[in-house]
């Protein structure tokens, strides 16, 4: 999995995930990078899946981590533009009724 990150705001920021996230391994620089904004002060974080192909559940669980990281500290963690079978499989893990699920980063922003 490939990733970067940008700056939204004065305590918002922005992954963009790419390609597979498939296992721990590929999880790990994602949490790295997560920990390190979440130390810096920043508590608001949009996963931008738009590229992201697959997900499996060892993916799904380094996204509850980060939104669980998030939320001890008073924050959120947004999930945006999540293909069809992404969508679908947030769907069926009920994971929507706790992550918000937006189309733009736009949207997550507003």
């Amino acid at each position: 999995m490939k990733l970067t990150y940008e700056t939204k705001g004065p305590i918002t920021g922005l992954f963009h995930l790419s390609g597979s996230l498939i296992g721990e391994t590929d999880g790990m620089p994602l949490a790295e990078a997560f920990n390190e904004q979440l130390e810096n002060g920043y508590l608001h974080f949009i996963l931008d899946l738009s590229e992201l192909k697959h997900v499996n559940s060892s993916g799904l669980g380094v996204f509850i981590t980060l939104l669980t990281k998030a939320r001890k500290k008073d924050g959120d963690v947004v999930i945006v533009n999540p293909s069809a079978n992404i969508r679908s499989l947030l769907i069926m893990t009920k994971l929507n009724a706790i992550f918000h699920i937006f189309d733009s980063v736009e949207e997550a922003m507003a």
